[in-house]
């Protein structure tokens, strides 16, 4: 799971990059067309069989990662990486809000005082930013709600094979990805991401998040989902490193309490008992992979 961690922390360095000289759009396009392309050939070469229409709750699956997908772009183009990683890893904090309506489950005194706790730390981690009306900070924000309602969604969808949700969510988000083009404004050279640099860093990106999925696929498959989970929490360290050596982002103390509201609340959320469905898989029965 570090290496994993290290590897999306790359790809979100290369993506912050690419929003220097590229359209957001054209670099999401690119973040779901090549996973697309490279799921379907994995699912292909495993005899992976897909699905489209159903099951219905794929589809609510695919729709808010590709929603995240979207918000998390465009919120590259806005905020610093250690910012953006900070605020979309708050995913399980939205899960434990979600499950209440759609589960009947009310989160306890110690949840409100968790969930009050991460939104104290975002607070204080955005306070620049929001004082600004910097959009990029309600668009992360966005990309971890629509993260936990997806993984909400996967969690539903044992009987489904992994590849087949990665390859159904992947081509979802490239239409997704594909519309934004057309329906958000474009102050790039659009031909920019056919220059040789951009170029490279564009399948740097999508190398980065295939073998970041690669790893994150054998730590959910060997380790205990929960403990991987918060070992995935250190993108928000990396992100905070990358983001002092790479483009001098200031770090203070108020950041840094910030962060660590924000790290310790979703940890503890992350190691609690799955409080929406206790169900085990049946023998033979493929166990959810987190796709992000």
């Amino acid at each position: 799971m570090l290496a994993g961690s290290l590897s999306f922390t790359g790809m979100a360095v290369f993506a912050k990059l690419l929003t220097e000289k590229c359209d957001w759009q054209a670099i999401a396009i690119a973040r779901a067309g090549l996973v697309a392309i490279l799921a379907g050939l994995m699912a292909w070469a495993a005899g992976a069989k897909l699905v489209f229409l159903r099951p219905k709750r794929l589809w609510i699956r695919s729709i808010a990662g590709s929603c995240s997908m979207v918000c998390t772009f465009y919120a590259f183009s806005r905020l610093p990486v250690a910012d953006v990683l900070t605020l979309t890893n708050t995913f399980p904090i939205w899960v434990a809000l979600f499950s209440w309506p759609l589960y009947g489950k009310p989160p306890g005194w110690r949840m409100w005082l968790a969930i009050g706790v991460g939104i104290v730390g975002v607070a204080l981690v955005e306070q620049p930013h929001l004082e600004a009306a910097n959009l990029g900070v309600f668009a992360a924000l966005a990309a971890a709600a629509f993260t936990g309602v997806a993984m909400l969604g996967l969690h539903s969808l044992r009987g489904v094979d992994p590849r087949a949700i990665v390859v159904h969510f992947s081509a979802v988000a490239t239409v997704f990805c594909v519309s934004t083009y057309f329906l958000f404004e474009r102050d790039r050279d659009p031909m920019a991401v056919f220059e040789p640099i951009a170029m490279v860093e564009l399948f740097a990106m999508a190398g980065a998040a295939t073998v970041g999925q690669y790893f994150l696929t054998l730590a959910f498959g060997n380790g205990a989902p929960a403990k991987v989970a918060v070992v995935g929490l250190t993108q928000i360290v990396m992100g905070l490193a990358v983001s002092m050596w790479l483009w001098s982002h200031p770090v203070n103390a108020m950041t840094l309490v910030g962060t660590v509201l924000v790290i310790a609340p979703t940890a503890w959320l992350l190691t609690r008992p799955a409080a929406a469905d206790n169900h085990d898989p049946e023998p033979g029965e493929p166990k959810p992979v987190s796709e992000l």
